[in-house]
């Protein structure tokens, strides 16, 4: 393998920050059109820079005293948009790699094309998983059709990580800008998980209004994993704290959605919400060092 090898100093960081944007490259071209990424600001009502690159975020979490699992996603065929490269950004965090752990994206409906790009860019560029937003990609995971690049990424031994429940990107626009919420719906990578049960599986974000069927799923399956990114937690659902702080407390992951929502908000939230402190250190970081093999 070649690319980005890990070099993060676990005992220097307080957290691991497993859901991070990269919304800009170096040459100025964004992840999302212009009028998706006004949408997303919209309904998150963030202040922080929009749209940032591999190298501010490096800046940003190394200040914080975290990590971060960075990445972009690849919705080439379902918006028109190009995609930022996960191969340049897998590239400039091996310049960070001490904070940085690179995700790539492939855009599933190109199919053969990116099952051979996601062996690439593991073998080739060192990247340690995968992001799918199945709404924004459009595609259900479900699908047949899919089925090879699966197989691909539990070969190669990465996670898959995929936005599940609500959507910010396409929010008060006509019609959603066509993001259909039902490709989100947690179950519908409940086939997934069981017909590769050697592929982890990470549930991105509170799955509302599904939060029923992820902590079901995450229960049932030993590979599959819920991150709490997106939401401040203030917002959790009842049962997603209940959880995280019991039966699901070494299955749920920190994660902020940065730029969206910061890490310290996120974690000032979270320490609210009267959860055992004994469980804090597994769900900010420890959880995720396993996932990620880290250790």
């Amino acid at each position: 393998m070649t690319g980005y090898e890990p070099a993060v100093d676990l005992s220097a960081i307080r957290a691991i920050d497993i859901h991070v944007h990269v919304e800009a490259d170096s040459h100025g071209h964004f992840s999302l059109d212009q009028e998706l990424l006004d949408a997303s600001a919209a309904y998150f009502k963030g202040d922080e820079p929009r749209t940032p690159t591999v190298g501010d975020l490096a800046e940003r979490y190394r200040r914080a005293g975290m990590a971060a699992v960075v990445f972009t996603v690849d919705a080439t065929t379902a918006t028109g948009h190009p995609a930022l490269s996960s191969a340049v950004i897998a590239q400039e965090a091996s310049e960070h790699a001490d904070v940085l752990i690179p995700f790539g994206s492939v855009d599933p409906l190109q199919g053969d094309a990116a099952v051979e790009l996601a062996r690439r860019l593991v073998e080739e560029h060192g990247v340690r998983g995968f992001k799918f937003h199945p709404s924004l990609q459009a595609f259900s995971p479900d699908d047949p059709a899919f089925r090879p690049l699966w197989a691909t990424i539990e070969e190669l031994g990465v996670p898959a990580l995929f936005h599940t429940g609500q959507n910010g990107i396409g929010a008060g626009l006509p019609g959603g800008r066509g993001v259909k919420l039902r490709y989100s719906n947690p179950l519908l990578l409940d086939d997934v998980a069981a017909d590769f049960p050697r592929l982890t599986v990470i549930l991105a974000h509170p799955s509302v209004p599904w939060q029923a069927e992820a902590i079901s799923m995450a229960t049932h399956k030993a590979n599959v994993f819920i991150d709490l990114s997106g939401w401040r937690p203030k917002y959790f659902p009842p049962e997603l704290v209940h959880a995280a702080g019991r039966m699901l407390r070494h299955k749920v992951l920190f994660g902020s959605d940065y730029p969206l929502l910061t890490p310290e908000q996120w974690i000032a939230d979270f320490g609210q919400l009267g959860l055992d402190e004994a469980v804090l250190p597994g769900i900010l970081k420890d959880n995720a060092v396993k996932v990620l093999g880290l250790r």
